[in-house]
This record gives C-alpha cells, structure tokens and sequence, in this order.
C-alpha cells in the first residue's frame, strides 16, 4: 500500500473537517470554531477546532489528527499482536456536539483511517468509524430521518451493511452498568479492509458526507422548542451518562489515554456541565421517563416500526 493512499485519506479528512465546521457554525449562526494546532512529540499532530456558547452549541469539537510512531503501544499490541514490531499511521476526524438546548440532541461521530507497516511485509489497514444521536427528549420522526439517512449511506455498499452496522453501533454504544444504550444508535464500523482501498475508503467517505444531511434538519427542528429549568435539570443528568459511557467503556478514550494522546483532544467529547443523583427516576408519565423507551435497540426503519412507548 502506497502512501498516496494515506495522502488520499488525509487530504479528505481535513476538507471534512472544514465542511462539518461550515455547516454546524452556519445553523449556530451565533459562535464560530477557534482552532488549534498541536505537534505530537513522538511524531505527528492535529488540528483541533471547538466552538463553545453559542446559539445552538453549548459545547462541541471537530478534531482532526494524524499520528503516527516507530512503534504501537503495548496496549495496542496486546489486543493485535501482529501488530507488533510494525511503524504507524493514524489518522482521522472526530465530532461530537452538546447543544444548549435539552430538546436538540447529542450527536458524535468520527471516520478514521490505520496503517502499520514493516519491511518486506504486508502492510496492515483499516477503516473505522460511524456516527450516532443522544436525544434526551427523543421525536419519532427524527430518529427515523437519522437512520433514513445512515440507511441510505450505506445502500451503494449492499443491502446488508446498514442492518450489520446499525446493529455494532447499538451494541457498541451500550453502558453494560446501566442496561440501556447510550441513545438511538446509527452506524459504528471497525477493521474495515475486506473489499480493497477503493471501496472502503468510498465508504468511509459516505459516512462522513451524510452526517451533516442527518443532523442538520434534526437541529433545525428542535432548536425553537422552548425549554426551562426542569428540562436543563434532566440535560445534565442524561449527560452524566454519557460521561459515564466514555469513561468506562470508550476504546478509543481508552487507548487515546493509554498511549499518550493529548488529553485535552482525547476529552473534548465531555459535555461541559453534567450532573449525578442518586437514584433518580423521572414520574411514570412525564416526558422525561418517554427516553427510556427509546434506549433499547429496534428497528426503526421496518414496516412495523413504531413509535415506542414505556407500557
């Protein structure tokens, strides 16, 4: 594998991470994204931009890094030991993005490329990413539009990747401590290299353009929904759930953290107020316990899908 194809990759990403910011900054139309450079000093580097207090985005980043060293990690050759022994590259582009307003939902996402050669040996590559919604007060219609679209991402590629992929995402996205997934799921890939460069680098790019066409209309939707203390209140608890998630269960904060990545990076997916109490449960009938119907997997594009209830 030549390096044009990391070039390629690279080249991609960073045009990327241009266009998410354009198109998120535009529908904030208030704070735009401050961006920073950082060096990596075993080799490497990234382009980190975060946009916090603004009309819609209370808090949210679109990273790009490209890392690459002489050696992996024993953290990552335990799990790969083929790995070891082999220099490497790791690039890609991550998002995530916490809205002010309890009614807009989180959203995360990321497309990433590996490479890890050795002379006179084959290189070993892979793509990996996905992208996927946390409602706190979710709507039918719009966690339909966003596997509508994931769905139809993934339909160039063959009938079944939509239904193997949304399926690793649920599982994936899932906080064994609490017994709920993490949100509505959407798509989650990983060891993508079966089909060729060609192919999978094609899907890599499907994935990151569709994310904006099905975020976007979601935000636009949700954004004039008046909200108050009680629904901040009910915010900040679901986000501690989602710290919960990246503490405990993430690989990549995980290995990020392991191997030495910048921190403030590796973090930027936590949410900028969240909040823990013990033993809450929302009344039966309120809009707030609504949520935990829609934190089990299902099929949301079936001709029998409906919108869940709690009874």
């Amino acid at each position: 594998m030549a390096h044009h194809h990391l070039d390629a990759v690279k080249t991609y990403l960073l045009e990327l991470q241009d266009r998410l910011c354009s198109g998120l900054a535009a529908v904030d139309g208030k704070a735009t994204f401050r961006e920073e450079q950082w060096q990596r000093e075993e080799g490497g580097g990234g382009r980190s931009r975060v946009i916090t207090d603004g009309h819609v985005f209370e808090k949210g980043g679109v990273n790009f890094s490209h890392v690459y060293g002489a050696a992996l990690p024993p953290s990552a050759t335990a799990a790969r030991p083929e790995l070891t022994g082999r220099s490497f590259h790791a690039v890609g582009v991550s998002w995530v993005l916490h809205p002010e307003n309890p009614h807009v939902p989180t959203s995360h996402g990321n497309v990433r490329f590996f490479i890890a050669e050795k002379q006179g040996e084959t290189p070993v590559w892979w793509f990996g990413g996905g992208f996927d919604l946390t409602p706190f007060y979710p709507v039918f219609e719009d966690v339909v539009h966003w596997h509508r679209v994931a769905s139809k991402a993934c339909a160039p590629f063959g009938d079944d990747v939509y239904p193997r992929y949304k399926a690793w995402c649920d599982e994936y996205f899932y906080l064994k401590h609490r017994d709920e997934t993490r949100g509505v799921g959407g798509l989650f890939f990983d060891d993508l290299n079966a089909d060729g460069f060609d192919t999978c680098f094609a899907f890599q790019r499907a994935v990151g353009d569709s994310f904006l066409d099905a975020y976007l209309p979601i935000v636009e939707r949700r954004q004039p929904t008046p909200w108050g203390a009680r629904e901040r209140d009910f915010q900040l608890y679901r986000r501690g759930r989602y710290v919960e998630f990246n503490l405990v269960w993430d690989r990549g904060t995980l290995f990020g953290l392991q191997s030495g990545g910048r921190t403030e990076s590796i973090l930027m997916s936590m949410p900028p107020l969240a909040r823990w109490e013990y033993a809450y449960a929302p009344d039966p009938q309120s809009a707030e316990a609504a949520l935990d119907a829609y934190l089990v997997p299902r099929d949301w594009l079936g001709e029998a899908a409906e919108e869940p209830t709690n009874d």
